[in-house]
């Protein structure tokens, strides 16, 4: 695997908060240390504590995600307002390097990196109040924390997985809807592994409380229930699954012009030439592996399996330099496919229409965004959202992005890259003031070697659990394309 050389002019790599697990050894082992006296209260998922709780295991960096509150930014602010979000997460790599290496006690980093921090987010409010009102309340995101993360021997309640967010995703259909009946469980020796694999010692994660046996989750999936007006066609892109071997760290998306911007490498099917410096001009001109002359660009973090291999980018930025080890395992399958609305017909995206589904940050984040599902084949009536699957001999892992249906009828992207388009409501209904598009789902399945631990990549402080995951997609059909698709969803064809 090779990563593109890029020539032009590189703004400051976005590197999101570093992976803060306190390694035993060297400066890991002293800063345990410093803070075993301090208690060891773990706080739930998406709740963070200061780092005199941080206790005895291993922890990250949880930073408040400032992106993610900006709401409006006007075009002109755009360009600065891009450099220096990248620069509040260079501030935390550089920081988890001093707490690697036991140059810093964990008050005199933390109270540094605030002050950085401050700093640049006063940047970012005066870059948006030059043309407009600057957003309120930034300057209290300036504080991080330390995050625990879960024990590596911790054992998993399998139905525990079904958590809240998982229930209500289900109840909205934004899940597979795939179920393929409920076998038999399997014999343990017929499993992949009898239990949840091994973390490494480092602490990076994942850990073994991640996985799950699928064949102790209950079925959990319901379709919602189609109207008399309903839209019921589809329309399929068949792009391949990536034999082109196109990976790269970028997220045009998030992180336009800045090279490394995911700081994760990504699966890219669909468009031949998305990465960071990728303009809508240059994505309308570009060949693509879709058979159909889908231009639109379909990316994903790679899974990896963690069984001592290494990849080319062992020693690269994306890969081993931002903690994301292993194999990289190329999906077996790839299916892209649109739907329609279960209450009424779908009008066209716009070219260009920028989604994400899911949450790169959803460990320190929270789980409010997480949508990414996990299962396996034979299984898909069991959909996951904080677990990894195992599963049994002779069934494929499965990794389903459901993307929003709704959109707000105006914009391509929003300066969260969020408010602009939503989900339907349980019933399939779009909310006031948006609109059904057809409803992108991509299906990837992945043969695991028996035993092997996987792992998707992630931002390093975000330890690759399985509620990271998450799907990009910008929108680059033809007019002429889109509309067919949606005549074929509206019309209740299935066209591929």
């Amino acid at each position: 695997m090779s990563q593109k050389d890029h020539k032009r002019s590189r703004l400051p790599n976005k590197a999101v908060a570093v992976l803060a697990a306190l390694v035993l050894g060297s400066g890991g082992a002293a800063f345990i240390a410093a803070n075993a006296s301090a208690g060891n209260a773990t706080p739930d998922a998406g709740q963070t504590q200061s780092v005199t709780g941080a206790g005895t295991g291993a922890a990250t960096i949880a930073c408040p995600d400032v992106g993610d509150q900006l709401q409006t930014v006007p075009e002109e602010a755009k360009p600065a307002v891009d450099q220096n979000l990248a620069q509040l997460d260079a501030q935390v790599a550089d920081s988890y390097k001093q707490m690697a290496s036991g140059q810093s006690d964990s008050a005199s980093l933390l109270s540094n990196l605030q002050q950085e921090r401050s700093g640049t987010i006063t940047r970012i409010s005066d870059a948006i109040a030059q043309v407009s009102e600057p957003p309120a309340g930034l300057d209290a995101l300036s504080t991080c924390q330390m995050k625990p993360a879960d024990s590596a021997g911790a054992q998993s309640d399998p139905n525990a997985a079904q958590n809240q967010q998982s229930q209500q995703n289900v109840q909205n259909g934004q899940v597979a809807q795939n179920g393929q009946g409920t076998p038999n469980s399997p014999n343990s020796q017929n499993s992949q592994s009898a239990q949840a694999p091994q973390a490494q010692s480092q602490g990076k994660g994942p850990s073994r409380a991640d996985f799950v046996d699928i064949t102790k989750v209950r079925p959990n999936v319901k379709a919602p229930r189609a109207g008399a007006g309903a839209s019921t066609g589809t329309f399929a892109s068949k792009c391949g699954r990536n034999e082109n071997g196109h990976l790269n760290p970028d997220n045009v998306i998030v992180a336009p012009g800045v090279s490394n911007g995911a700081h994760h490498m990504h699966d890219y099917v669909g468009n031949k030439t998305t990465d960071a410096f990728s303009t809508n001009d240059s994505l309308a001109a570009a060949g693509t592996t879709c058979s159909n002359g889908d231009q639109s660009a379909y990316y994903w973090p790679v899974l990896r399996v963690q069984n001592g291999g290494q990849e080319n980018d062992a020693n690269a930025p994306g890969g081993g330099q931002d903690a994301n080890v292993g194999k990289i395992l190329q999906p077996k399958n790839v299916t892209i496919q649109l739907n329609g609305s279960p209450v009424g017909k779908v009008t066209a995206m716009p070219r260009f229409l920028r989604i994400i589904t899911g949450d790169a940050k959803g460990f320190t984040n929270g789980t409010a965004n997480t949508n990414a599902s996990w299962s396996c084949t034979g299984f898909e009536n069991r959909q996951l959202k904080d677990k990894y699957p195992i599963c049994p001999q002779g069934s494929d892992v499965v990794r389903t992005f459901t993307f929003q249906s709704c959109w707000d009828g105006k914009n391509i992207d929003s300066a969260n890259h969020r408010t602009h388009v939503a989900f339907a409501d349980a019933n399939g209904a779009c909310g006031q003031g948006f609109k059904a598009i057809p409803q992108l789902v991509e299906r990837i399945t992945y043969s695991v070697p028996k035993g092997a631990r996987i792992a998707v990549d992630s931002f390093p402080e975000q330890l690759h659990k399985p509620v990271t995951d998450h799907g990009d997609f910008i929108d680059a059909m033809s007019d002429s394309l889109m509309k067919k698709a949606v005549n074929c969803i509206n019309g209740g064809r299935k066209c591929a």
